[in-house]
């Protein structure tokens, strides 16, 4: 969960694009990431699978005016809308982007080739019909930053009780990694979203990568069944908060609009 979702940067930069701030070539290029090549397959009038640049334009005549993300998990429909078939394949790909003004949806599917070190990762996004619905669960912006602070307070608490928060040299690797990229001044989403947005995606950040290092460190200082049970108990509803916030500071732009 600490690495950012696909469909985060898909709707960021998506989002950029359809308001005019950024150029189809910057924003694809931003979608695409380190990945080696992202294509749409499904687009109404395409019989193959075209490229980025050309999909979201196609999307933009189709009436698509914004995107939105789902993170959804096992019980948690996590922005998500129907029908049964795009959320199945929504919760199997464990995200996907939902098209604001016209009813389509995109869920990535991912292969990777080559060595270790080496990955040549190809992503193809499923273009989907949608149901036109509000998006299940998805908080307020200011919803999710009272949240994520609680819930990272109390995750700190019980963790370290249970000696589970994290140490050694791979939990010490993760945060100088962490760090590194906060300090060269990423673009943690992109243009045009309100400060606030980025405020809540770095908090859900650190937490994710709490959480990273939590689950990494297999049951840590947990060793009775009690603690373990306890330290489950811990992390399930802050990784649920976690990814409500995600979806509230990407989903930000296009919530600001249906609002008027």
């Amino acid at each position: 969960m600490l690495s950012e979702p696909r469909s985060g940067r898909l709707a960021a930069w998506g989002n950029a694009l359809l308001a005019g701030l950024v150029s189809p070539d910057d924003a694809a290029s931003a979608i695409v990431g380190d990945d080696a090549v992202h294509r749409v397959e499904g687009l109404p009038g395409e019989s193959a699978p075209v490229g980025l640049t050309l999909a979201l334009g196609r999307l933009r005549t189709l009436g698509v005016t914004g995107l939105r993300v789902a993170l959804p998990a096992p019980g948690h429909p996590l922005g998500l809308s129907g029908p049964p078939e795009f959320n199945a394949r929504a919760l199997d790909a464990e995200e996907a982007v939902v098209c604001y003004g016209a009813a389509f949806g995109l869920v990535p599917s991912v292969a990777e080739a080559g060595p270790e070190g080496d990955l040549h990762v190809e992503v193809v996004w499923q273009c989907l019909p949608v149901r036109e619905a509000p998006p299940a669960d998805v908080p307020s912006l200011g919803e999710a930053e009272r949240e994520l602070a609680e819930a990272l307070r109390e995750a700190t608490e019980v963790l370290s009780r249970l000696d589970v928060a994290g140490s050694g040299p791979v939990a010490e690797a993760a945060i100088d990694a962490y760090r590194a990229r906060a300090e060269a001044g990423r673009e943690v989403l992109a243009p045009g979203y309100p400060p606030r947005a980025v405020r809540v995606l770095e908090m859900a950040q650190r937490v994710a990568l709490l959480l990273s290092l939590a689950y990494g460190n297999g049951h840590g200082g947990a060793v009775s069944a009690s603690e373990m049970a306890a330290r489950a108990q811990a992390l399930r509803p802050v990784e649920r908060t976690a990814r409500r916030a995600q979806v509230a500071a990407y989903n930000s732009l296009v919530e600001q609009r249906e609002r008027g």
